[in-house]
């Protein structure tokens, strides 16, 4: 099982796609992948391996499976997020439950064909940044077994890391989602707040949390979040946050960095190195760096443990505290239990002063595109931290407790291999809805690092290229009569447009076969994850032309946004409802062009 095999979520789903991998043999591999791992403490609970295997083939029998974004994919969910047929833990087995239904998160992976193998050990109640704190045992670390895995989501990171599979959800209050990912040489994705649905989440601290992604590559997490990302009425915290295409790098790319003298790494000079030796790879990419001033960000981190957000944490284990104390880990114990003494009046007196550190923090962001900070400020083995679990949990944490506070996106990327073998990566952290430049320069910044993925020594594909426009060019997604060879697409050859690529939508959608002459497609947003990937082109016209065009675009069809399945947005057809009661459904054909096919192969009038 060498690096020969598809490794990447892109890699594997376009062997599915293309007949020559099948989804029940990724499965079979991923299985036989963890029995040589041979590490318990990396699943808190698996999935039979038959059922695994039933799935992915009853997946590949259906007729819209190849436009699936996540085609066979398996995935791995921190158990602290609610996927049906397993038990949620939070890794303490006293707060154990079977959840009712999926959550929405996994609910929406599965829809995009993702296949659900385990659930993987964390940090108790997500109390932590080691990965140590579990009665599950812990996880190696896939890097340097002597090394912490990183916490909370120590699994999770293993299990990508280790390459049993090649996506896994985590989540993230104060850096479970980022810390975990450097130590184990891989990319942590830490969406902004609301952006993906929590619903169906154990809380750790219910106004901060998200779910967050761990992939080898940055297009792989970047797909993952766009599958999940969208609004759902189901959490209250839930925000529509559009997720943007991933662009080229930019020109003028302005990168935070801390004033002199400000950065701590605890003594440890190779990591001080290795960030500086960051630096100069964004410098040589093209980005110019900004200084600016740390201080309120550290004062923001203090604020988590240090203030009332600790309350929480003991929300929600209050009840497991008072009947059944010694259920819980010792050291998560002695953290929640402070959240019981905390005053209305040092709450808001805390929320003051957090709504002042927001505004410093609005003000830096002003001439600066992304902070670029450590991930960690260095890294512990085990022994270590066993010996010193509160200190040396809370050093880990120094750049990444402030961020859910302020209202930041973040992604963690590798940077480096240590002389010491020790991974070391740099953080990305943006406003709130800057998920994608984000991940269009940190995708940029690993693929020039030409770091292997994960501890297998697979080598990074080159970079799939973007769609690029030139000049005025509008792009224009069309899913009937206006694709290649069909009736219609002579307009937009009559107006040189141009094809500019053949993908899919995202798992939003249906398809309709509507009554007109010529005969078209009328395709219809659903929920997001509750419809189904359709097949469509992108065709490029001048501003000008494009105008023309959707100008004599006749009723029942509209030109709204579509999400494409790799999380980008382009303008393109969709249809009004309301004329769809005559219309018939063929959302299962994945496309208007195997529709058209079957149609004139049967002679259906």
């Amino acid at each position: 099982m060498g690096a020969e095999q598809p490794e990447t979520i892109a890699a594997i789903v376009a062997a599915h796609r293309a007949g020559t991998l099948t989804p029940a043999q990724t499965v079979a591999r991923t299985y036989q992948r963890i029995r040589d791992h041979n590490d318990p403490a990396v699943f808190i609970s698996l999935r039979d391996e038959s059922d695994a295997i039933a799935e992915a083939e009853k997946l590949a029998a259906r007729k819209d499976a190849t436009g699936l974004a996540l085609y066979g994919v398996p995935v791995a969910v921190k158990d602290n997020i609610d996927a049906l047929g397993f038990p949620t833990t939070a890794a303490c087995p006293a707060f154990s439950y079977a959840p009712a239904h999926d959550s929405t998160a996994v609910a929406r992976l599965r829809a995009a064909g993702a296949i659900i193998i385990g659930k993987t050990n964390l940090d108790q109640f997500a109390t932590g940044l080691v990965g140590v704190r579990s009665p599950y045992g812990i996880p190696r670390n896939s890097i340097r077994e002597d090394l912490i895995p990183g916490g909370s989501s120590s699994g999770s990171a293993v299990a990508v890391g280790a390459g049993l599979v090649p996506l896994s959800l985590g989540t993230d209050t104060a850096g479970s989602g980022r810390v975990p990912a450097m130590l184990n040489n891989i990319v942590g994705l830490k969406p902004s707040l609301g952006m993906i649905s929590t619903a169906g989440l154990v809380p750790a601290c219910r106004t901060l949390d998200c779910i967050s992604v761990f992939a080898l590559t940055v297009d792989d997490a970047a797909l993952a979040l766009s599958v999940m990302a969208g609004p759902d009425q189901a959490d209250p915290f839930s925000r529509d946050r559009p997720l943007q295409p991933i662009t080229p790098f930019p020109a003028d790319l302005r990168l935070g960095v801390p004033r002199n003298g400000q950065l701590i790494f605890f003594g440890d000079r190779k990591a001080d190195a290795a960030y500086a030796d960051a630096l100069k790879r964004w410098t040589a990419l093209g980005a110019t760096l900004v200084e600016f001033d740390l201080e309120p960000f550290y004062e923001t981190a203090r604020l988590l443990y240090e203030g009332p957000w600790v309350a929480e944490r003991y929300l929600v284990i209050k009840n497991l505290l008072a009947s059944a104390p010694d259920a819980i880990h010792p050291v998560t114990r002695e953290i929640t239990a402070a959240g019981a003494r905390l005053t209305a009046a040092e709450t808001f007196a805390a929320l003051y002063r957090l709504q002042g550190l927001r505004k410093v923090a609005e003000r830096t962001f002003a001439d600066i595109d992304a902070l670029v900070l450590p991930t960690a400020p260095t890294a512990y083995a085990t022994a270590q931290v066993l010996a010193n679990p509160i200190e040396l949990n809370s050093r880990l944490g120094t750049y990444t407790n402030f961020v859910n506070l302020l209202d930041l996106c973040g992604l963690a990327v590798p940077a480096s291999m240590r002389a010491d073998g020790i991974p070391f990566g740099i953080t990305l952290l943006a406003p709130a809805g800057r998920d994608a430049l984000l991940a269009s320069i940190g995708r940029a910044f690993h693929a020039d690092t030409k770091l292997s993925l994960g501890a297998k020594g697979a080598a990074q594909a080159p970079l799939t290229p973007l769609p690029t426009s030139s000049g005025d060019e509008i792009p224009i997604a069309v899913v009937g009569a206006h694709l290649s060879g069909m009736a219609l697409n002579g307009e937009l050859k009559a107006l040189n447009a141009r094809l500019v690529e053949a993908t899919r939508t995202a798992p939003d959608y249906e398809l309709y076969a509507l009554p007109t002459t010529p005969p078209k497609p009328g395709m219809l947003r659903v929920a997001s994850g509750k419809g189904a990937s359709i097949e469509l082109e992108i065709w490029s016209l001048s501003s000008s032309s494009f105008g023309r065009f959707v100008n004599a675009i006749p009723a029942p069809m509209a030109i709204g946004t579509v999400r494409l399945a790799d999380g980008r947005s382009v303008k393109g057809f969709l249809v009004e409802p309301e004329v769809l009661g005559d219309a018939r459904d063929i959302t299962a054909y994945g496309g208007w062009r195997k529709f058209v096919a079957e149609k004139a192969t049967a002679q259906v009038p």
